[in-house]
């Protein structure tokens, strides 16, 4: 296992819009546990995407849902590692614009992948994959100091390529591993992960690069 702990990347502004992103996530995630199971079902069957019930609010939504503690800590870490980045690029309102974008097409590639589902999809980690798949572009070889569990813990500094290539090859195996069966990867929606980050690649030669310059 490898766990991104920092790039080592020098930034030119605060990360606003990255702090506010993940404050919004938190209350929502905090506001969910203050209803009732029945209050809880409701909420998600409204906000959440259900591919066999779609309503197309929900591909927005359902970027602000998480189904548990261990998700929304993880998927906000990341935004946390990559995020300030690739808003000192942008500044913040194009990095908002950026983030929902690739968040709205993380949501459409796994509707289309899982149609006729029942299963309910949040989080943000769609959205937060476009933001590594830009950093990619971006800062390809800026070393990210890494925590690495393989039969002891240690860290290294390793290029932003090799981890962020690693992600995504990750992504597809277990996207095509368990494409016959949503619950066959462990309810995780991880078509949402390959379509964010794709488009995150791809997009972020359409937003202005104010600040720094591609690697």
């Amino acid at each position: 296992m490898i766990f991104p702990l920092r790039a080592l990347l020098r930034r030119n502004n605060p990360a606003t819009m990255t702090v506010l992103l993940i404050v919004i996530n938190v209350l929502i995630f905090l506001w969910e546990f203050t209803l009732t199971p029945y209050q809880h079902l409701l909420f998600e069957d409204h906000y959440a995407m259900v591919p066999d019930h779609l309503r197309v609010a929900s591909l927005f939504t359902s970027m602000f849902l998480h189904a548990g503690w261990l998700h929304i800590l993880g998927n906000m870490w990341f935004l946390w590692v990559f995020g300030p980045h690739i808003e000192d690029v942008m500044g913040a309102p194009r990095f908002l614009l950026f983030y929902v974008t690739c968040g709205l097409v993380a949501s459409a590639v796994q509707l289309v992948t899982s149609l006729g589902s029942p299963a309910h999809v949040v989080g943000a980690s769609g959205a937060i994959a476009g933001i590594m798949g830009a950093f990619l572009v971006l800062y390809p070889r800026i070393r990210v100091r890494t925590l690495i569990f393989v039969f002891f813990i240690f860290y290294l500094e390793i290029p932003a390529a090799i981890i962020l290539v690693y992600w995504f090859v990750l992504q597809l195996f277990n996207g095509f591993a368990s494409a016959h069966n949503f619950s066959d990867s462990g309810g995780v929606a991880v078509f949402a992960h390959v379509g964010g980050f794709l488009a995150g690649l791809f997009l972020i030669r359409l937003f202005p690069n104010t600040r720094r310059y591609f690697y």
